[in-house]
C-alpha cells in the first residue's frame, strides 16, 4: 500500500508542476483532466502526509523520553505519542478505503426511472411520493431536477416518471436506490382498513458523457413526433414537440414532452436513451463478473427489494444491509442521507474484505 502510495504523491507533485506550465495553461482540456486528477489525489496526499508527520510524532516522542526525566514532560510526550498512534490507525483505514477503486460514473449526472409495480392506483401513488422525495433530497443537496417523462393518473399518482438529476456527484449517492421499494399502509381507498402492500421500481442510470462509444445506428431507430398530451403547458396539444424513439434492436421506448422545441425533447429523448443502453451494457458487464457483483451494494439487480416502508409503524428498512430507521415521515419528505450513508460505508466494507482476501 505504502509504495502504491508514494508513486501517488509523486504523480501529485508532477500534476502540480505541470499546471504551471503555459502550454497547459493553454490548453484548456488538458488543464481541466489534470485539475480533475490533482482534486482525485488530493484527499489521498493529504492523508498521506498527515500519516507521515504522525510517524514522526511517535519517533521523536520516543527518542525524546529516552533522554526526559521530568515526569510531567515525560507524561506529556507519552499523552502526546498516544494521540499520534491513535491517529496513525485511522488514517490507515482512510487511506485503504480511498485507495479502492472508484466507480468512474460517481462525479456524473444521473437519470432516474420510477414505475408504478404491483399495486394498481396504490402503487402509482407511492411511485409520486418516491418521485417528490428524491426531488427534496436533490434539493438538499443543491442539486437540480428536470422531468423527461411523466406518465399521471388522475388522483395525483404516477404510473413512470423519468427524470434527470444534475449536480456533481449524483450518481455517487443515488446509485444505492436502485431496486424494488415496497409500501405497506392502509390505502385511502380501503374502507375496511387493511393493510395493503404495494411495490414500484427505481432504476438508476448514469448520463452519458459524448466521448463514451454507444453506437445508434440511423436504420435501428423509429422517431415519431406527436403532439403533446397531460396537464398543463403552452404548447400542449398545440404543436407536434413531443418525440417518441424506439430502438429495434432492445425494443426500448422512450418519450419525452416537456419541453416546448421539438429539438429540445428530441435531445432529451437521445440523451435517456443513450443512458438505457449504456446501463445494459454495465449490467452485462456485471452479469459476466458475478464475484464484483457480490462484493457490491445496490448496484446489482434490478428485481431485488431493497426497501420496506411500513406507514402503520412508521419505519423504513434497508434489507441489504439490515438498517431500520423509525423516521419514515423524514424519509418521505428526503431526508435520506443517513441511509446511503450506511449504504457505501457497508460497500466499502465488502471491498476492503474482498481486498484483504
Amino acid at each position: 500500500m505504502f509504495d502504491k502510495l508514494e508513486d501517488l504523491v509523486r504523480r501529485f507533485e508532477e500534476i502540480t508542476n505541470e499546471l504551471t506550465e503555459p502550454s497547459v495553461v493553454n490548453d484548456q482540456n488538458r488543464f481541466r483532466k489534470l485539475m480533475k486528477e490533482q482534486s482525485d489525489l488530493q484527499p489521498l496526499v493529504d492523508a498521506y502526509t498527515e500519516y507521515r508527520k504522525c510517524q514522526e510524532t511517535v519517533e521523536d516522542s520516543l527518542a525524546m523520553l529516552e533522554s526526559e526525566s521530568d515526569d510531567e514532560m515525560r507524561e506529556m510526550l507519552k499523552e502526546e505519542m498516544s494521540d499520534a498512534k491513535k491517529r496513525i490507525i485511522e488514517l490507515e483505514q482512510e487511506m485503504k478505503i480511498l485507495l479502492l477503486p472508484k466507480d468512474p460514473n460517481d462525479e456524473k449526472n444521473v437519470i432516474v426511472e420510477i414505475r408504478a409495480g404491483a399495486g394498481g392506483d396504490e402503487a402509482a401513488l407511492f411511485a409520486a411520493e418516491i418521485y417528490r422525495m428524491y426531488v427534496h433530497y436533490a434539493e438538499s443537496r443543491r442539486w437540480k431536477t428536470e422531468i423527461v417523462e411523466c406518465d399521471e393518473i388522475g388522483i395525483g399518482g404516477m404510473k413512470s416518471v423519468t427524470f434527470m438529476i444534475n449536480g456533481q456527484g449524483a450518481y455517487s449517492m443515488m446509485k444505492y436506490e436502485s431496486g424494488v421499494h415496497r409500501v405497506q399502509r392502509v390505502p385511502e381507498t380501503e374502507s375496511g382498513g387493511r393493510i395493503h402492500t404495494s411495490t414500484i421500481s427505481v432504476a438508476v442510470m448514469p448520463e452519458v458523457d459524448e466521448d463514451i462509444d454507444i453506437k445508434i445506428e440511423d436504420k435501428d431507430i423509429r422517431i415519431d413526433v406527436m403532439r403533446a398530451s397531460g396537464n398543463g403547458g403552452q404548447c400542449v396539444n398545440t404543436t407536434d414537440s413531443a418525440v417518441r424513439l424506439t430502438h429495434y434492436p432492445t425494443g426500448i421506448v422512450v418519450y419525452s414532452q416537456t419541453e416546448k422545441s421539438q429539438l429540445q425533447n428530441k435531445a432529451k429523448a437521445f440523451a435517456l436513451l443513450r443512458a438505457k443502453l449504456y446501463d445494459i451494457e454495465q449490467q452485462q458487464r456485471h452479469d459476466a463478473e458475478a464475484e464484483m457483483r457480490r462484493s457490491q451494494i445496490g448496484t446489482g439487480d434490478r428485481s431485488e427489494k431493497i426497501r420496506t416502508y411500513n406507514f402503520p409503524q412508521g419505519r423504513v428498512t434497508d434489507h441489504r444491509i439490515n438498517l431500520t430507521l423509525y423516521k419514515l415521515d423524514k424519509i418521505m419528505n428526503g431526508d435520506i442521507q443517513e441511509i446511503i450513508d450506511a449504504c457505501i460505508a457497508a460497500d466499502q466494507a465488502k471491498k476492503l474484505a474482498n481486498m484483504n482476501d
